[in-house]
């Protein structure tokens, strides 16, 4: 059995990461960022405050928040960065297979480029790619979500929000973000909405070729109308729509997805050797 902590079991992100994994065929210490206060300690999951004692014999340590750093030195396993702001300096996770031999840290990649990858899966004839990535504000765990609350709550106040948690407002916006570097033509738009990303994409056939489905892979489920952020954050499966034009060269894949499932949990089994 895969013996884990998971630093950060506090927060929204490891509360789920916890759970994920004492799903599968793991053993999970839940520990904090630092001390706990008596309520910190109360609740259905019961973390308990980082030592190096509690981190001997493990497998692996996966960050879902930042704890002092120090705690890490020395440890012999493999460390996982699953932070919003990972070490940018660390390996990235692989888009497909486990845990690359010979290497002790990986940090996380974002949900986009974990379902970018499926692309090819998903599609017969796949050529040009374009289009727009509506992203909630799920991808930045409680930070995200207490920040909406709270934006939302000073609009309806009629009082300015403050932008301090999300760094943006984003309380009744949409927020066009230019493509960064390495998303081609993909433009991000921030919604205000807590949970389930859009991605809205025009595609073009290969010359020669048309636009098909294929099969959907495992957690992938072919929809028959576009999902909402609604339908998305209710499932567990990635829904796909597809609508082809008469002479099949061109379509508009929509592609509704968790992005704590398909960035985090997902890749996390993964490269860990714990998926079906």
């Amino acid at each position: 059995m895969l013996k884990l902590a998971v630093i950060g079991a506090q927060t929204l992100l490891g509360r789920e990461l916890v759970g994920a994994l004492e799903a599968r065929d793991a053993s999970v210490v839940p520990l904090s960022i630092g001390a706990l206060t008596v309520e910190e300690e109360v609740g259905d999951l019961v973390v308990f405050a980082p030592t190096p004692l509690l981190l001997e014999g493990l497998d692996a340590v996966i960050l879902a928040d930042t704890p002092d750093m120090a705690l890490l030195e020395g440890f012999p396993g493999r460390i996982l960065d699953l932070r919003s702001e990972p070490e940018a300096r660390v390996t990235p996770m692989p888009l497909a297979g486990p845990w690359p031999k010979g290497v002790k840290s990986l940090r996380g990649r974002p949900a986009l480029e974990q379902v970018l990858a499926l692309l090819p899966t998903l599609l017969k004839g796949l050529g040009d790619v374009g289009g727009t990535h509506l992203r909630s504000v799920a991808w930045m765990g409680d930070r995200g979500l207490d920040g909406l609350v709270e934006q939302t709550l000073a609009v309806l106040n009629g009082e300015d929000p403050d932008l301090a948690k999300l760094g943006y407002r984003q309380a009744f916006e949409v927020v066009p973000v230019a493509p960064g570097a390495g998303k081609g033509r993909l433009l991000e738009i921030r919604v205000p909405s807590f949970h389930g990303d859009l991605l809205v994409l025009q595609i073009r056939a290969t010359e020669g070729q048309s636009l098909a489905k294929n099969e959907a892979p495992a957690g992938v489920s072919w929809v028959d109308a576009p999902p909402s952020s609604r339908d998305v954050a209710v499932s567990a499966d990635l829904l796909a729509h597809l609508d082809v034009a008469p002479d099949g060269k061109a379509g508009m894949l929509t592609l509704g997805f968790d992005p704590v499932l398909w960035g985090i949990l997902r890749p996390t089994m993964r490269v860990l050797g714990l998926m079906d």
